[in-house]
């Protein structure tokens, strides 16, 4: 099958079919299986290095065909940058996806990687590893195959390292988030004639086979826990709403978990206050925060975390019909707020509504974390390089910034207060479902706050960096599936029992 990808590793060898490749920090001359690898072909270093203008600098290359004392087909020689540069876990994640960028562009298929030296330890190396994944998915579901493709785009990668028993180990946790991005990046992909509320619960309820607890609740029983904010959204499509409760106990279960809420939008016309048709397709996408949600369920079922954590998703379709919700239709939320609805196109507010409201009472968390899609006001703000980051407690949002730092999905925290909240007061209800266009992610937050009283809270407006994704070292898709990996990262730090 086109793209497919195998990760193998091996001890440290010379012997290597395909493409060799070899690491050289700036002003260094390669060492240890690098310098043997080298010292093989007989040719001189300095010379080499001169007539291709290589300093061993990041984004630098020098390859050499069928050099001679080697069995590798070609033999390619990429600059670290200084010793220390980029190395972080996000550095060296970012170091696999140039990598495979690299080979993209030579139509490699087998390659060998030598990684002896001292700053490639076990949990660097699996970072390296998961960032030529990430960068080497592609979603080709709907393609059909090319007569002459012969399964091109396959890569085979040999980690030939040191410690081969550690890396192995620190590769599988690794890929286990991995694999939580790549779902999430799945569902997002999908198109909504075929990942409707129903199917998107089924891909939920499938984490059952890695051992977490899925509850679905269906619409009768969200009418009956009072949940009108989330079926106001839902009114107006033929797909029924859901709420799926996924839990993963993996911790002593003598304590509060931690919360995860997702929005889950499976498409987002606007409703009655419909969108412009130009990019309307993309909006199969406004579910980015619950497939967030799941990837992460899954990356914290597969490797086994020692954490409770509850990840719950609201799952609807807004559509415009006669039974469509209405500007000017005031609903009560499941917490009996009233909210006048003065736009339908501002609905992922009213899911996250009543499922953080549910949450925060049915599990107490010790903290609760919501995702969304929530706002073409944060792109604007931020653009595609960080998400945006309310919260009602310092501690809380200080964690998640550093774990975005170290897992390179970046956070930037927003302002919210007193003179934001009266931009949402109604006339008419308590509360009314948009502030307008100035502030509107704050206001947008402001409305989520009066939804879940003193708990920790944080609300990530993920709209710029989950679709339309900016294309980075690790992501050359469309869906990034941010957000699994920032939140595997602070359950790591913060709520994993040692």
């Amino acid at each position: 099958m086109p793209h497919e990808f195998h990760l193998k590793t091996a001890s440290l060898a010379l012997k290597a079919t395909g493409i060799l490749v070899l690491y050289v920090a700036e002003d260094a001359v390669p060492a240890g299986a690098a310098a043997a690898a080298w010292q093989a072909t007989g040719l001189d270093w300095a010379r080499v290095a001169a007539a291709a203008r290589f300093r061993g600098r990041q984004g630098q290359a020098v390859g050499i065909l069928v050099p001679a004392g080697l069995d590798a087909d070609r033999l390619l020689v990429l600059g670290t940058g200084k010793p220390g540069q980029g190395d972080s876990l996000s550095g060296w994640a970012d170091r696999g996806g140039s990598l495979v960028s690299k080979l993209a562009g030579l139509k490699a298929d087998r390659v060998a990687v030598l990684l002896d030296d001292e700053a490639a330890t076990p949990e660097r190396v699996a970072a390296l590893a998961g960032g030529m994944r990430l960068r080497h998915y592609r979603y080709d579901r709907y393609r059909t195959p090319k007569k002459d493709d012969n399964g091109e785009g396959g890569l085979t990668v040999t980690l030939h390292v040191a410690g081969k028993a550690a890396v192995d180990r620190a590769i599988a946790d690794r890929m286990a988030t991995v694999s939580g991005t790549l779902l999430a990046r799945d569902l997002v992909h999908r198109p909504p004639n075929d990942l409707g509320t129903l199917e998107f619960t089924a891909e939920a309820a499938r984490l059952a086979e890695l051992g977490v607890e899925v509850e679905v609740l269906d619409q009768p029983a969200l009418a009956a826990l009072g949940m009108n904010a989330l079926l106001g959204v839902a009114q107006g499509s033929a797909r029924p709403p859901r709420l799926v409760i996924m839990r993963w106990r993996g911790g002593k279960g003598d304590g509060a978990p931690l919360a995860v809420v997702g929005k889950g939008v499976v498409f987002d016309s606007g409703g009655i206050s419909i969108k412009p048709g130009a990019g309307m397709e993309d909006m199969k996408g406004d579910m980015g925060g619950a497939a967030a949600v799941t990837g992460l369920m899954l990356a914290l079922a597969t490797r086994k975390a020692s954490v409770d954590v509850v990840g719950v998703i609201g799952l609807v379709e807004n559509m415009p019909s006669g039974t469509a919700m209405r500007p000017g239709d005031i609903l009560t939320a499941m917490s009996g707020t009233t909210i006048e609805i003065v736009n339908t196109d501002a609905e992922g507010r009213l899911v996250l509504a009543d499922a953080l409201w549910y949450t925060q009472h049915r599990f107490r968390p010790q903290a609760m974390i919501d995702l969304a899609t929530l706002t073409g006001a944060i792109g604007v703000a931020l653009g595609s390089d960080h998400a945006g980051l309310f919260s009602n407690n310092d501690e809380l949002a200080a964690r998640l910034i550093a774990a975005g730092l170290e897992s390179g999905e970046k956070l930037w925290r927003m302002p919210m207060g007193a003179a934001y909240d009266k931009l949402i007061e109604s006339r008419f209800a308590d509360i009314k479902n948009s502030g307008g266009r100035p502030a509107g992610s704050i206001t947008a937050a402001q409305f989520l706050a009066r939804f879940v009283n003193d708990v920790p809270w944080a609300h990530l407006d993920i709209a710029g960096v989950a679709l339309a994704s900016p294309q980075t070292e690790t992501n050359a898709s469309w869906s990034s599936g941010f957000g699994v990996a920032l939140l595997d990262r602070l359950v790591r730090d913060h709520y994993e029992a040692r």
